[in-house]
């Protein structure tokens, strides 16, 4: 069908509910033929993370029926995979964040998963995604589903799909999936009704911030009450589990953002939640100023990433999520024994800076890259695990740490998918033993660029809306790969699109639409179209001598891509 075939489907089918076609009807097919298109232009599509878009009426909109049609594509599947029984007996997890209609779609998915006889187990309250994560292998259950769009704007919400190991669904479960939802004919099929009876309410907070504090590395109790914290959640889920785990390890001087502190989908306090951006944590940082605090964190509404800035010369700084990350990874490595660990090794994804990988090398822990998505990172830790089983030594490797420049990083077992509480806990040990021993971790940072080299990270994204701007993304791909290389630094280039070895004993990595550009001295700028957002990104992991020296660099490189895409 065409968008305005499905358009007046929608506006006369008596099927959909009253504020959907009150709200059609009062579209003028003229005057509003560009809205009507970019909401049924095309159906919202499930891709390698599940659903994602703005909420609203339309196929192209997160909405009732959108995620209706997700469900039972979803159910079907599992019952295909898992079989009738093991769904009744062992059931799905749902879960949810704090966003506008997230509890609405996560009750609507849980009733229709019982219309296929599947049991569910629902979080009593919106829990961070590694919560859910946790649960679902604490439980046995055959997957789950979170309803969040992690740190994107109010508009937007979301529908996470995971599988039996508490990690995202891998490409082939999701492309079967899909197979599933396009075979759906009418939404007329769906039930929105469901079983009550099979909907079981769980609560596992307490079991979660026990397992969370097994990875505390400090037990230094006066460094951790010297620390003082500001912490927002960024109206979101992660208040509770973070407070816990911070209290539950010795820390007791943690002030929270008043103003933040409570669930609300709206966002009120900032323009979006996203704690890798610094108007997001303007308000703890003011607050921080107020009570001379030393450390300011923030959790997105489902707590899978956190931000940091740190207090330097009177004044905050914040940290990129490779700064995070290679941080992490020193203190890891120089307080965890590994000396009972077999092959300890680190993952991060192609687009994350190679700095923690240098210091990874130098503690004799090996680094794997996977492609962008913490799904890959749990893949490859599920890998390990069906390794030790059956005594596959390509693949038997002791999980360390892995992480993405997104603000995400997971240490530890218990999920498989990045996690914003155990983060915290590592972040604000890292930060007391500094303290203690009279700096911090940006003075850590500074010695870290002393000893490999001053790297510049930073991303660019370009954002493209609606169906004639959207089209422009393939189009700069096809540029580029057709194209001249843009830079006048000798590059090589690496097109994940034509598929690219992994590392020994893991075969190719996925086919991904990403183009690599490694320049001689291993500094290199990436190109890949969003997953999840209409946008382009332009990674850069520029070495330089200097901070300045980096950041010219960068900028004369950016300039010259620009110039080749006519930006």
């Amino acid at each position: 069908m065409d968008f305005m075939q499905n358009y007046r489907l929608w506006r006369d089918n008596k099927f959909f509910d009253n504020a959907t076609r009150n709200y059609l009807m009062n579209l003028d097919e003229e005057k509003d033929l560009k809205e009507i298109e970019d909401r049924f232009y095309k159906e919202l599509e499930f891709g390698t993370v599940g659903l994602r878009g703005v909420m609203g009426v339309g196929t192209n909109r997160m909405n009732q029926y959108t995620v209706g049609k997700a469900t039972v594509g979803y159910a079907k599947y599992l019952l295909e995979t898992y079989g009738e029984k093991a769904c009744a007996e062992k059931g799905v997890v749902v879960d949810y964040d704090t966003r506008n209609n997230s509890y609405y779609f996560a009750n609507l998915t849980a009733k229709i998963f019982t219309s296929f006889g599947i049991k569910v187990f629902m979080l009593i309250t919106g829990s961070p995604i590694p919560v859910m994560s946790y649960t679902i292998r604490q439980l046995n259950a055959v997957g789950g589903v979170v309803i969040t769009a992690s740190h994107n704007p109010k508009e937007y919400n979301g529908y996470k799909v995971y599988d039996e190991t508490g990690c995202q669904l891998g490409v082939e479960g999701s492309n079967k999936v899909t197979d599933f939802i396009n075979k759906i004919k009418s939404y007329e099929e769906i039930d929105f009704e469901g079983n009550d009876d099979l909907i079981y309410k769980v609560r596992i907070i307490e079991d979660f911030v026990d397992e969370i504090s097994k990875q505390s590395l400090l037990s230094n109790v006066s460094g951790k009450e010297d620390l003082k914290i500001v912490f927002t959640p960024l109206h979101g889920t992660g208040l509770v589990p973070v407070c816990r785990v911070l209290e539950k390890n010795g820390f007791k001087n943690v002030t929270i953002v008043e103003e933040q502190k409570e669930p609300n989908g709206d966002f009120p306090t900032v323009p979006s939640p996203n704690p890798g951006d610094k108007n997001a944590l303007k308000m703890g940082i003011e607050l921080a100023n107020k009570i001379n605090a030393d450390i300011v964190i923030g959790t997105d509404p489902d707590s899978d990433r956190i931000g940091v800035a740190v207090k330097s010369n009177g004044e905050f700084n914040l940290l990129t999520g490779n700064q995070i990350g290679a941080l992490l990874i020193d203190y890891i490595l120089s307080n965890k024994d590994l000396s009972d660990l077999n092959n300890p090794v680190i993952i991060k994804s192609i687009v994350t800076s190679n700095l923690g990988s240098d210091i990874a090398k130098k503690k004799s822990v090996k680094t794997l890259q996977t492609l962008t998505g913490f799904k890959f990172i749990g893949e490859r830790m599920n890998q390990f695990e069906e390794a030790k089983k059956i005594g596959d030594s390509a693949k038997n490797y002791d999980f360390i740490f892995g992480y993405e420049e997104s603000y995400g990083f997971l240490c530890g077992t218990h999920a498989r998918d990045k996690d914003a509480v155990v983060s915290a806990l590592l972040i604000c040990e890292m930060s007391a033993k500094y303290k203690k021993l009279g700096y911090n971790m940006l003075d850590r940072l500074n010695e870290i660029y002393e000893e490999f080299g001053y790297y510049y990270d930073t991303q660019v994204s370009l954002v493209f809306k609606g169906k004639e701007d959207s089209e422009k993304i393939g189009k700069i791909m096809e540029q580029l790969r057709n194209g001249k290389v843009p830079f006048t630094e000798k590059s090589e280039v690496i097109d994940y699109k034509k598929g690219v070895k992994a590392e020994e004993g893991f075969g190719m990595l996925p086919t991904a639409n990403v183009l690599f550009y490694v320049l001689e001295d291993e500094s290199w700028i990436a190109v890949r179209p969003s997953g999840t957002e209409p946008l382009i990104k332009f990674y850069y992991s520029i070495k330089g001598k200097s901070h300045e020296d980096a950041v010219t660099r960068q900028q004369k490189l950016q300039s010259e891509l620009y110039k080749e895409l006519n930006l």
